[in-house]
């Protein structure tokens, strides 16, 4: 199986511009494509997988990545998937994002002398002219055409700013210039960045009358068609200062059946064969198949000593004989308002937290974590569906915890 047909079998390719001519160059490693990462915030997260984990399997065919951080384009902030405006970060902010960045990408991609690079596009975006740019690029757009991506169509109802709607342009400016610089001749990106990705093939075209490609990822998104990575805490990140690696393996230990056996075949590197042969596990078995998603993840972002850590953990707490002895706090139904019930509740009623008060200042505190996942917002709520059956593991600090289940 060539590279090519193993990204579609396991359902990574969402758009190309030209089927044939990308799959001959990604199968022969003639591939020096980039993808662009915007440095809002100081860690890569959960969201960034698809990028890293694509990166990396053509780079192990023989293909050149580059890694291009928006230093200039996070200065403008990229409208695409958003209804409201991105707050605008210093040049020191994004500097110090740029750097963490590249510390964990560096475990996905190999950045050794040519084989891959990592860039800022603040190196020619930040000195541009404005009346040489726009002599340069501005005839080359359509402002019609523009105005119907989908990009641009989610802001205009909210308001879309001259701020944002110079993004395409820019991007498109950034595929020009490292087609020039670096020879990069396939860009690839989130699907929901198809129309900034043409603007760059088509700018290449018309300015220097070759051919560029462009290549769209899958977004990663669960069963009921949300983006995955968020929790009730927020993102699931890379840096295991923001995300443990306890709480990395249990996101995945703990994401639904249905998701289980898709994010295997995007996500991880095991033979897509075996990967196929768990197409009829059910049960206990798809349980086997979260463990080993959640292992092969984390060992990928943290190494193989957390992730042995972070399974041995987890099969402590909830399987065998401990999950059978752990205490146990049954909620009633007067427990409930309009059936659900808030986190400080919980933790008052299983004893774990003596008052709301003294729950609140473990909730803040960072202290808390409901099947694995950390609550920081002392106004979550819990459904009464969410607590029936075997009900969630509360635990407060590293070693009280209680199984909540509602009767």
């Amino acid at each position: 199986m060539t590279i090519y047909d193993e990204l579609k079998a396991r359902g990574l390719i969402a758009q190309v511009t030209n089927e044939e001519e990308i799959s001959k160059m990604v199968n022969e490693g003639k591939a020096v494509f980039y993808i662009g990462f915007d440095p809002t915030a100081d860690s890569l997260h959960v969201g960034h997988f698809m990028a890293l984990c694509l990166m990396k399997r053509l780079q192990e065919a023989g293909n050149k990545p580059i890694a291009l951080i928006g230093g200039g384009t996070g200065m403008v902030g990229d409208p695409s998937g958003r209804s409201d405006l991105r707050q605008v970060m210093t040049v020191e902010t994004i500097q110090h994002n740029c750097d963490c960045f590249k510390k964990q990408m560096s475990r996905f991609i190999d950045f050794s002398e040519g084989k891959a690079l990592m860039v800022n596009n603040a190196d020619w975006l930040l000195n541009l002219n404005y009346i040489d740019f726009l002599r340069e690029v501005g005839p080359h757009f359509s402002v019609n055409r523009m105005l119907t991506a989908e990009c641009y169509k989610q802001r205009m109802e909210k308001g879309l700013s001259f701020l944002e709607f110079n993004y395409m342009i820019m991007q498109s400016f950034d595929f020009y210039e490292l087609f020039n610089r670096y020879g990069c001749n396939m860009q690839f990106g989130g699907d929901d960045q198809w129309s900034n990705m043409l603007g760059g093939t088509e700018l290449i075209r018309r300015k220097l009358g070759k051919d560029a490609h462009a290549m769209t990822i899958t977004l990663l998104l669960n069963s009921e068609g949300n983006k995955m990575g968020k929790t009730q805490s927020g993102a699931v990140w890379l840096d295991p200062e923001k995300t443990t690696p306890f709480d990395f393996f249990q996101y995945w230990r703990n994401i639904a059946d249905a998701d289980v056996l898709k994010c295997l075949r995007m996500l991880t590197f095991l033979p897509i064969e075996q990967i196929n042969e768990m197409d009829s596990w059910e049960g206990s078995q798809l349980n086997e198949a979260k463990e080993i998603l959640a292992y092969e993840l984390t060992n990928l972002v943290h190494g193989e000593e957390e992730a042995e850590r972070a399974r041995e953990s987890a099969r402590a707490l909830f399987t065998g004989g401990n999950a059978a002895d752990m205490p146990t706090c049954e909620l009633e139904e007067a427990d409930f308002t309009d059936g659900s019930i808030d986190i400080l509740a919980i933790l008052q009623k299983s004893g774990l937290a003596p008052t709301r008060s003294e729950a609140r200042r473990n909730v803040e505190q960072g202290g808390v974590t409901v099947e694995g996942e950390a609550v920081s917002d002392g106004k979550a709520v819990f459904t009464k569906d969410q607590l029936s059956g075997d009900g969630v593991v509360v635990k407060r600090g590293k070693k009280k915890f209680v199984r909540v289940i509602a009767k």
